[in-house]
């Protein structure tokens, strides 16, 4: 029986002299290095003393070091086989597939120069930095989606940027390329400290702010807090912000982010230079739109982008969130060919009315065909639009209507079609329909909105709306039952009258002195001046039951028309229209007082006694005795010489 070659070796150390056989491999090895190809390379074995070496080891430690032996020969290991392909045979790793990231954050604005709609603010900043004049807080407020959080960002940016050699200035057009731009547009930079007020509240994130501003900026030239929707902080937050806010060291800037303005202290607006962020016009916003569709290889109409414009009320991110969206949309729609966003699609989106639509709602309105009417509201219904965007579009139409009758024109119609439409009814209807057409549809919108089943009122509305399109205009109505009944006070006995043949319904032909006369004595507050008024600077051009037209004497030019009418109805007790208009009346009660005079007084002149004591004394002069007529002398005037 041989020892064990695990303990004592493969060879003793007597036969290594002797010649050493092949060495071959055995099947142990064999499977081993199939196993090692299958499941990987096994840990290596721990490396023990053999049993020989152990005990000439422990005699050495008792009667001395002997002899060194010769080594023994260890037979070498053979390598597993490595049964794995070559690399040039193995399929290459995909790269890390980088997360997509929504339009809103992808096309943010890097530069003041990519900031869309506010240039009044970019030009304020760029010559405080020119005239360095900056201040030492900024509030940024607007509705959402304008550009606040990010135009504190670019501020950051501009004061912080060092150019590219290193050596530059606060500047309006920050490189981008220089540590603390790319640091502040990652959002990594030691020295900006964005905060959301939302979540932080509290005195006690104000007061790490208070005690952390004492200390330099680590590596940036200045130390900037953003503090975004800072009108949700508490009320004694911001008071313990005060006095850091009104005296804050050289080094620290503060840009406050709002969309409630009015909710800030009116000491911390104080001690703040306020920009105020102005919402984007639509028309904008579809160029800004069709940059980005281009940036990101999508077709789109110019209709589609017009929508999507109109949608987001101004808001860029509302707008990019939005057109996201319809991209998704053509994407699914369009499979490998392309993607393309549409007006359809976009419409189909948002639940909006087809234009075309529209249109021939209005003119079904406009025409009187119900069964018409109600068949393009089921239709509209049926394709998903909701019957308050059904009110909303005829809004829409109504207010462009009156537009174009202002205008003379519509510069922005999407389609020829529309610009036709819209002029032709602009053109075949007053502007008082109009505006009657609008109260309508603003009346039937609210009643819609607030309906148990939105699309039996929007169908009621529109129909009430057809039917008041065929009634007569107020205005006109009132004039023509006044015409009617002047025309029946004027006619004379009916048939089958009283008795005696009196007739039944005369006209009153009114006095116009006896009507100032009662007037005067109505007991009107201002019943003298208005008595004088009417003596004096009315002349009478048309007089009638519970109508005056009038003229004025050059001299007069200020509209008495409302002082007229108020006498004439206390007096009356009936409803008086009064007019002034410019013709030829008769004359004023003044002057025709003074035409009577004058008359007299050629008469008197004219007498033969009169005449020859003229002539006999040609220096004398007829003068009207102011004192009471003599007995028996009536109202004949007292002339003495």
């Amino acid at each position: 029986m041989s020892d064990s070659p695990d303990m004592f070796g493969d060879t003793p150390p007597w036969n290594e002299d002797e010649d050493k056989p092949e060495d071959k491999a055995s099947a142990a090895e064999l499977e081993a290095a199939g196993q090692a190809s299958m499941f990987g390379e096994p840990a290596p074995a721990e490396v023990r003393p053999a049993a020989a070496e152990m005990e000439a080891a422990g005699q050495g430690s008792m009667f001395g070091t002997a002899e060194p032996a010769p080594p023994a020969k260890v037979v070498e290991e053979r390598a597993p086989v490595d049964l794995t392909p070559p690399a040039s045979a193995r399929p290459a790793a995909a790269p890390a597939a980088q997360p997509y990231r929504v339009l809103a954050r992808k096309y943010r604005p890097q530069t003041f120069a990519e900031l869309i709609g506010q240039e009044a603010m970019v030009t304020t900043l760029a010559n405080a930095i020119r005239r360095e004049r900056l201040a030492h807080a900024f509030l940024m407020t607007g509705v959402r989606g304008v550009g606040k959080t990010s135009t504190a960002r670019l501020i950051a940016k501009a004061l912080n940027c060092i150019g590219a050699d290193g050596k530059g200035g606060p500047t309006i057009d920050p490189c981008g390329h220089c540590e603390p731009c790319v640091a502040i547009a990652e959002g990594r930079h030691i020295d900006v400290i964005e905060m959301d007020a939302a979540s932080h509240t509290g005195v006690d994130d104000v007061r790490e702010i208070i005690e952390a501003v004492r200390y330099a900026a680590v590596s940036a030239r200045y130390k900037i807090y953003i503090i975004d929707e800072v009108h949700m902080l508490s009320r004694n937050a911001f008071n313990a912000l005060l006095k850091t806010l009104e005296e804050p060291p050289a080094h620290v800037k503060f840009l406050f982010a709002t969309t409630e303005v009015d909710k800030l202290p009116v000491t911390v607006l104080s001690r703040c230079q306020r920009f105020d962020l102005r919402r984007i016009p639509a028309p904008m916003l579809a160029e800004h739109f069709a940059r980005v569709c281009t940036a990101e290889g999508v077709a789109a109409d110019a209709e589609a982008l017009a929508m999507v414009a109109a949608a987001a009320e101004g808001s860029v991110r509302d707008g990019l969130s939005i057109l996201d969206q319809a991209i998704a949309h053509a994407d699914l729609d369009a499979g490998h060919d392309g993607a393309r966003v549409s007006a359809e699609t976009v419409r189909d989106m948002l639940g909006l009315s087809d234009k075309g639509a529209q249109r021939r709602l209005l003119d079904a309105v406009l025409a009187g065909e119900g069964a018409v009417l109600l068949e393009l509201v089921a239709q509209q219904f049926a394709l998903g639009v909701e019957p308050v965007a059904i009110m909303r579009g005829q809004m829409e139409l109504a207010h462009r209507i009156a537009v174009a009758q202002v205008a003379g024109e519509l510069p922005d119609a999407a389609s020829s079609e529309e610009r036709a439409a819209i002029e032709g009814w602009a053109k075949a209807m007053s502007a008082g329909q109009v505006h009657r057409l609008w109260q309508l549809l603003l009346k039937g919108f609210e009643e819609v909105k607030s309906a148990p089943d939105p699309l039996v009122a929007a169908q009621m509305a529109l129909l009430r709306i057809m039917h008041a399109s065929d009634m007569p205009d107020p205005g006109a109505l009132v004039k023509k039952l006044q015409d009617l009944a002047a025309s029946a006070a004027l006619a004379g006995p009916a048939p089958g009258g009283g008795a005696g043949g009196q007739p039944v319904a005369m006209a009153r032909r009114l006095d116009w002195e006896q009507l100032v006369v009662d007037v005067e004595h109505s007991g009107h507050p201002s019943a003298m001046t208005i008595g004088t008024t009417m003596r004096m600077q009315v002349r009478v051009v048309e007089l009638e039951p519970g109508l005056l037209r009038f003229a004025q004497p050059p001299a007069f030019r200020e509209d008495i028309s409302p002082l007229l009418r108020d006498g004439l109805n206390h007096a009356t007790g009936e409803r008086w229209q009064v007019e002034r208009v410019a013709a030829e009346g008769a004359p004023t009660l003044v002057e025709r007082d003074d035409a009577r005079k004058a008359a007299e007084v050629d008469a008197v002149r004219a007498a033969p006694l009169v005449k020859a004591a003229l002539e006999a004394f040609p220096e004398a002069e007829l003068i009207e005795d102011e004192r009471a007529a003599a007995v028996g002398g009536g109202a004949r005037r007292n002339w003495r010489q």
